[in-house]
């Protein structure tokens, strides 16, 4: 009885939650909303089943264990095939939800997609290597404002501009890295606390490059085969795309002999050394591999807004971004997700 009871409620559970959770919000938004709350719904526990991906075969598979005393080819390969699945619905969800919005809420969709590849990127830095950095703004916006000078002042297209955004911001954190990166613990984050605001001030104050406060203004728009970008649906999928080929480089990185590494200098940086880690190398590659992405999406951030100024580079924003990596948790890209949803 206990086996049954373990295994039959199991796949229920999947669809009774978003359809419960529907059901309660029929009768006070209507049928259109019920069927958004259930999508939304629907996403969250396909995003449940990639933090905990063989759970729902678990009893399955010990079944077969205790049936044939070994593990079984079929149990093997469910386990292969149903983390791609849910991640193949989450996806499939995502490109459907947007249907059901308004541009309002194209819009928040827009910017949490934005905050979440900010975050990913931040999390290489905080969460894998295990260094505080508090100034991740300051290549956030060295990429949009290399943007914007280059599409105002040289008409350079949106998809050239990534590339200059993204290597703008990794020149500048090659160079801060380079003299800053062998200082440990709050020093370093103090380092970058100051970067982040000597990059605000700079920008406010060069008005014949920057334009000062009034920032710049008339930004090139994405074009695509001569398709212009101009409504939030274009811009929602421009960024989700931009956001699920991130979160496949970081996975990639992350559990490459690299990633592996940059684990080793989070828990022990020393041991790290004696072991033959050149810890210095490696913290400046996830230095500006974060910085690089960083650029990339101030990029979007500018070409989206057609409009930049200091103001949108406060330190605020290193802070938000800092808390969707650490309430997410820290080198988790599904917990990451989810904290710049929340």
């Amino acid at each position: 009885m206990s086996e049954s009871r373990k295994t039959i409620p199991r796949y229920l559970s999947v669809l009774a939650v978003p359809l419960w959770a529907g059901l309660l919000a029929f009768p006070f938004a209507g049928p259109w909303r019920a069927a958004q709350v259930v999508l939304v719904v629907l996403a969250g526990v396909a995003l449940r089943g990639l933090l905990k991906a063989d759970a729902v075969s678990r009893t399955f598979k010990a079944m077969m264990y205790k049936a044939s005393g070994i593990r079984t080819a079929a149990g093997g390969l469910l386990s292969r095939t149903r983390s791609p699945l849910v991640l193949s619905l989450f996806i499939v969800l995502l490109f459907v939800i947007p249907f059901f919005q308004n541009d309002y809420y194209r819009d928040v969709l827009t910017l949490t997609a934005m905050y979440a590849v900010l975050a990913l990127g931040l999390n290489l830095v905080v969460g894998q290597t295990g260094l505080l950095n508090l100034g991740y703004v300051a290549f956030y916006a060295i990429g949009a404002y290399t943007y914007a000078i280059l599409s105002t002042r040289f008409g350079l297209p949106f998809w050239p501009g990534l590339v200059a955004g993204a290597a703008s911001a990794a020149f500048m954190a090659l160079l801060i890295g380079l003299s800053t990166l062998k200082l440990r613990g709050d020093y370093f984050a103090i380092v970058t606390l100051g970067l982040g605001e000597i990059t605000r001030i700079v920008l406010n104050n060069s008005d014949s490059v920057t334009g000062g406060p009034n920032g710049i203004s008339r930004i090139s728009r994405p074009s695509l085969f001569g398709y212009v970008f101009s409504t939030p649906l274009d811009y929602y999928y421009l960024i989700l795309v931009i956001a699920i080929i991130t979160v496949f480089a970081m996975h990639r990185l992350m559990v490459s002999r690299i990633g592996r590494a940059w684990v080793a200098i989070r828990e022990d940086e020393v041991a790290a050394e004696a072991m033959g880690i050149n810890t210095f190398r490696l913290k400046l590659l996830a230095f500006v591999i974060a910085s690089a992405w960083a650029g990339m999406t101030g990029v979007f951030f500018a070409a989206k807004m057609a409009f930049v100024s200091p103001e949108s580079f406060t330190f605020f924003e290193s802070v938000m971004i800092l808390c969707m990596v650490v309430l997410g948790g820290m080198g988790s890209i599904p917990g990451i997700i989810l904290g710049a949803f929340l």
